[in-house]
C-alpha cells in the first residue's frame, strides 16, 4: 500500500492510511512523521478500519503459539519475535485510540501519537535484534488477542482505557523483569538491554492509560477505583501474579485496585 501525499487527506485519513500500512518498517517511518495539524480532527466522525499486518504473518489461537525454552537460540528468537509482535500491535492500538474515539481533548490525541511513536521505535529494536538473530517479523507464529481486545472496547473510550493500557499493557510492567533476568542468565545481554528500554518506558504508556482512564471517570461522575474493579469483573478479568508494584505505582494504580496479596513484600 502506497501513502498519498499528505497535503491531499485529512488527518483521520493520513491515521486510517498508517494503520492499514503492512510493511512494518513502512509503517514504523510513517508513524514518525504523523502529526494531527487538522482542528477539525477531534469532532470529525469515525469509521474504524483494520489493521495493516505481514501477509506472511501467521495468526494462530493463543493456545496454539509454541511454548520454547529460553536455553536454546531458537527459543530466544522466538521470544524476541513474541514482543515484537506485541509492539507492533501497540502501534495499531495508539492510532486506533485516536481514531475510534471523537471529542476528546487535543492532548489525549497527541499523548496516543506519542505512544504510537514509541511503540514503532520499540518494534524496530526488536526487529533489528531479531535480524540479529538470523530470524525476521513474520517467521513465527503470533496470535491476535491484543487487537480482539481493540475490537472489544471500541464503543467506549473509558473501558478502552481501562482494559487496554492499564491491563494488557500493564501486564507487561510485571512480566517483564523475570524475562530480562532469564536472558541475563542465559548471557543474551543486547536482548535483555532493548528489553530494558522497552520496560521503564511502558511505564509512561500505562500512565497515559490511566490518566485518562479517571479523566473519563471524572467527566461521567464516577469513582475510578470500583469502576476500574467493576470492568475486571464484567471482563472476567484477574491480576495475577507477577506483580510489578513499583513500576504499577509510577503508572498511577492504587493499590485498592490490586490484589492485596501481590503488593505485600514490595
Amino acid at each position: 500500500m502506497f501513502l498519498q501525499p499528505a497535503t491531499a487527506l485529512s488527518a483521520i485519513d493520513r491515521l486510517q492510511q498508517v494503520l492499514q500500512l503492512q510493511d512494518p518498517a513502512d509503517k514504523c517511518a510513517a508513524v514518525a512523521s504523523l502529526v494531527i495539524d487538522d482542528d477539525s480532527f477531534i469532532h470529525q466522525p469515525r469509521q474504524r478500519v483494520a489493521p495493516g499486518r505481514p501477509e506472511r504473518l501467521q495468526l494462530v489461537r493463543p493456545r496454539d503459539v509454541p511454548m520454547r525454552g529460553l536455553g536454546t537460540a531458537e527459543g530466544r528468537a522466538a521470544l524476541v519475535h513474541a514482543v515484537a509482535h506485541i509492539e507492533f500491535n501497540a502501534i495499531n492500538l495508539a492510532l486506533d485510540a485516536c481514531l475510534s474515539f471523537a471529542g476528546m481533548p487535543a492532548s489525549y490525541y497527541d499523548d496516543w501519537l506519542s505512544v504510537a511513536r514509541d511503540e514503532a521505535r520499540h518494534f524496530a529494536m526488536l526487529a533489528s535484534r531479531l535480524r540479529e538473530m538470523g530470524h525476521d517479523y513474520g517467521d513465527f507464529p503470533a496470535h491476535n488477542g491484543l487487537w480482539e481486545q481493540a475490537e472489544k472496547t471500541a464503543d467506549d473510550v473509558m473501558v478502552r482505557m481501562a482494559l487496554v493500557p492499564r491491563v494488557l499493557e500493564a501486564r507487561g510492567l510485571d512480566v517483564t523483569p523475570g524475562m530480562i533476568a532469564r536472558l541475563q542468565e542465559v548471557k543474551d545481554h543486547a536482548t535483555a538491554a532493548v528489553l530494558r528500554v522497552i520496560l521503564d518506558e511502558e511505564v509512561r504508556h500505562v500512565a497515559i492509560g490511566t490518566q485518562w482512564f479517571r479523566w473519563c471517570c471524572e467527566q461521567r461522575g464516577l469513582d475510578p477505583t470500583p469502576t476500574f474493579l467493576r470492568l475486571l469483573d464484567d471482563s472476567q478479568t484477574r491480576i495475577r501474579a507477577p506483580l510489578n508494584w513499583p513500576a504499577r505505582r509510577a503508572a498511577g494504580f492504587d493499590p485498592d485496585e490490586m490484589p492485596a496479596e501481590l503488593i505485600a513484600g514490595h
